[in-house]
């Protein structure tokens, strides 16, 4: 692979918004790109209209950006693979590419969520897991697609325990209106990318039952403590909450209807149900399936997550709004400050 990023070929496997929106900044950057969509028709229109109608309408992508089905032709090629899939579905595609990646490509995951079924598995353990001879990496932070597209300024982190994958990343991505920071804490990065989904739902609910700005900013406080506890006990650094790709990717998704987390709590707020909201979305929240396989695990540990618990409490076991506000309440008074003592 040529360390000249001029000479770079780089493809994104999964035309959803987040997807489309970054390798429209890499095919902008100047680079060789590909967008990979499963769907034959979807790909072909977006070729030929040089727009995503279904996920990001109204924006025209870059001429240089090549959207094709056939997966083989956008991976043969690549120095760097995006995945950039939903999380049920991100093993599958790993393992189709995985025969047709060039020798010591890089590959990495966009995907903020945690393998569905058994066991506790972030994206980036697939990557390591189905691409043996790659240099992995993680892209998460606060980015919404929609924003990206419009060129209005962003900020994300690069996390691998790779120095040439962050550096490479950074000259890849790195635009005008687009910067990348870095981080050696690949595991905390994307543990915090999945984690943040339980809480931007927790907040939309809350502000449907009409939650005032002093709720929500101890609702986010109080997240960010719950997320600390439970990454500290999963071998995260706590600090690397305190970053863009925690505190603040849990503010955004928090805090806006753009967050499909968000809309999810929002409409469950308003007394739809859980399956009503999913059917009526169109695109995936990654928060719902990550409620389950998180407060899972930290029942497990024995991880104190009260905002967990009420909200799966009232997702899947049906416990009344009133109950788990109250209970909320009267929970143990902690201490407020999580990373100065620990994890009581």
């Amino acid at each position: 692979m040529s360390e000249k990023t001029s000479e770079l070929v780089v493809s994104v496997l999964g035309g959803g918004s987040f997807g489309t929106a970054i390798a429209n900044i890499i095919a902008l950057n100047g680079h060789k790109t590909y967008l990979w969509m499963r769907d034959v028709e979807r790909a072909e229109l977006a070729q030929f209209e040089r727009e995503n109608h279904q996920y990001l309408p109204g924006h025209k992508l870059s001429d240089g950006l090549i959207i094709t089905s056939d997966l083989e032709e956008a991976v043969a090629v690549s120095d760097v693979v995006f995945l950039s899939v939903p999380s049920k579905s991100f093993r599958e595609v790993a393992k189709k590419a995985a025969p047709l990646l060039r020798p010591n490509a890089i590959v990495i995951s966009t995907t903020k969520g945690i393998e569905p079924g058994g066991g506790f598995t972030l994206m980036g353990e697939i990557l390591d897991q189905e691409f043996k001879n790659a240099r992995i990496g993680v892209v998460s932070g606060p980015n919404f697609a929609k924003e990206i597209v419009q060129q209005k300024l962003t900020g994300s982190v690069i996390a691998s325990d790779d120095e040439s994958v962050i550096s490479c990343l950074q000259e890849v991505l790195c635009s005008e209106t687009f910067r990348l920071y870095a981080n050696e804490d690949r595991y905390g990065v994307e543990l915090a990318g999945a984690l943040k989904n339980i809480y931007a739902i927790i907040c939309g609910f809350a502000e449907a039952l009409g939650s005032g700005k002093n709720t929500m900013a101890m609702i986010l406080t109080r997240s960010l403590a719950e997320m600390g506890r439970f990454a500290k006990e999963q071998g995260a650094d706590p600090m690397t909450f305190l970053g863009l790709a925690g505190v603040g990717d849990l503010i955004l998704t928090c805090t806006s209807d753009l967050s499909r987390n968000y809309r999810v709590g929002y409409a469950i707020g308003e007394g739809q149900t859980l399956d009503e909201v999913v059917e009526s979305l169109g695109q995936v929240a990654e928060g719902v399936n990550t409620v389950r396989v998180v407060k899972h695990k930290a029942d497990e540990l024995g991880v104190y997550m009260p905002l967990l618990t009420g909200l799966h409490g009232v997702l899947f076991e049906n416990w009344p709004v009133d109950k788990v506000v109250k209970g909320l309440m009267v929970a143990e008074q902690n201490h407020d400050v999580e990373y100065s003592r620990g994890t009581k």
